[in-house]
C-alpha cells in the first residue's frame, strides 16, 4: 500500500463524505508561526497537530532533540484529534510533508493500517484550485486505540552495528553529514558508516514525491537492493520518517532510528566521522567539533 495519497483522491473522498480525518501538521525549523498559519488557511476540516508538544516528549540530550512521546500520551493526542478505530488518516504540512510524515510514522506505528501523506501538501491542493478554509477545528473525541511498535526502530546500540550488515542512511543535508557546518547538535559529522541521503532529494521542485520508478533508481544508487536491511536517521527523527516513506513509494522497507544524530552526538562514548565518506572504523569519540553555521535540518 502506498503512503501517498493525490489531491484528486482526497477531494474524491470527501466529496462522497466518506470518513477522513484530515491533519495539518503546519512545522518547519526557523517558522514557529505553523498555528497561526493554519489559522489563516487549511483544508476543510484539518485539525492541527502540534509537532512539539503533540508529536515529541521533551528534548532531553539522552533522547534528542525530538524523543517519541509515550503511547499513552500519544493516544490521547490521536483522539483528541478526532481518530477512531478503522479510520482513514490523511496528513499534510506546507514543506512537502517534512514534518507531516512524523505523524504518518507514529500513526502507522501505533497500529493505524490507513495513514496516508497528502502529496504535495497544502501547496498541491492550493495549486489545484480547490477550497480552503480558515479558523480552528475541534472535532468530537475519537475513540482510537493505538499499540506500539508496529514499524521497525532502532536505539543507538542497534544504529552503531547496523553498518556492519545493513545500510544505514543518513537523511540530513549533506554538509551537515560531512561535517561542513552544526549549528544546533554538540558536534557535527555523521554515524560512522552511514551513506548521505538527504532527504530533499526525495521530492520535485513542487513538494511530490518522485515517482516510484525515480525514488528506486535514486535509492539502489546508494546500495539499497532487496534484501538488505536499511535503517534512516536524520537530526531528530522527524525528517528520517519521510525518508522512510520514500523507501516504501520505491518498494523497499526502512528502519527508523527516533533519536537519530541529536541523541548520538549528546553521548560522548559514541564516536563521529567527518567528510563526504562513511569513515566506518576511522572515526574519534570526543568532544565538540567547531563547525559554522548554515541552515538546519530536522
Amino acid at each position: 500500500m502506498s503512503p501517498l495519497m493525490d489531491v484528486a483522491g482526497l477531494q474524491a473522498r470527501l466529496a462522497d463524505h466518506r470518513r477522513t480525518v484530515l491533519l495539518d501538521v503546519r512545522w518547519a525549523l526557523g517558522d514557529p508561526h505553523g498555528y497561526r498559519h493554519y489559522l489563516q488557511e487549511h483544508l476543510p476540516g484539518a485539525v492541527f497537530v502540534d509537532l512539539h508538544t503533540e508529536l515529541a516528549a521533551p528534548g532531553v540530550p539522552e533522547r534528542g532533540r525530538h524523543p517519541l512521546p509515550a503511547p499513552e500520551d500519544f493516544e490521547a493526542s490521536a483522539r483528541r484529534w478526532g481518530i477512531s478505530d478503522g479510520d482513514v488518516v490523511v496528513a499534510y504540512d506546507d514543506s512537502g510533508n517534512m514534518a507531516a510524515a512524523r505523524v504518518w510514522w507514529m500513526l502507522r506505528d501505533a497500529g493505524l493500517a490507513q495513514v496516508y501523506l497528502l502529496d504535495g501538501g497544502l501547496a498541491a491542493w492550493r495549486a489545484a484550485g480547490l477550497p480552503l478554509e480558515a479558523g480552528p477545528v475541534v472535532p468530537a473525541p475519537g475513540g482510537v486505540h493505538l499499540t506500539h511498535g508496529t514499524m521497525p526502530a532502532l536505539d543507538a546500540t542497534a544504529a552503531s552495528a547496523w553498518p556492519e550488515a545493513g545500510l544505514l542512511l543518513d537523511a540530513r543535508a549533506g554538509e551537515r553529514y560531512r561535517g561542513e557546518f552544526e549549528p544546533i547538535d554538540p558536534r557535527a559529522g555523521h554515524i560512522p558508516g552511514a551513506i548521505s541521503a538527504p532527504t530533499s532529494e526525495n521530492v520535485d521542485g513542487s513538494g511530490r514525491f518522485l515517482p516510484p520508478d525515480s525514488l528506486r533508481r535514486r535509492f539502489e544508487s546508494l546500495g539499497v537492493r532487496d534484501g538488505v536491511q536499511v535503517a534512516v536517521y536524520c537530526g531528530s527523527g522527524v525528517t528520517a520518517a519521510h525518508e522512510v516513506a520514500a523507501l516504501e513509494v520505491a518498494g523497499f522497507a526502512a528502519a527508523l532510528y527516533p533519536g537519530s544524530f541529536s541523541e548520538w552526538s549528546n553521548n560522548p562514548d559514541l564516536p563521529v566521522a567527518a567528510g563526504a565518506e562513511p569513515g566506518l572504523g576511522g572515526a574519534q569519540p570526543g568532544g565538540n567539533t567547531d563547525a559554522g553555521k548554515g541552515s538546519v535540518a530536522l
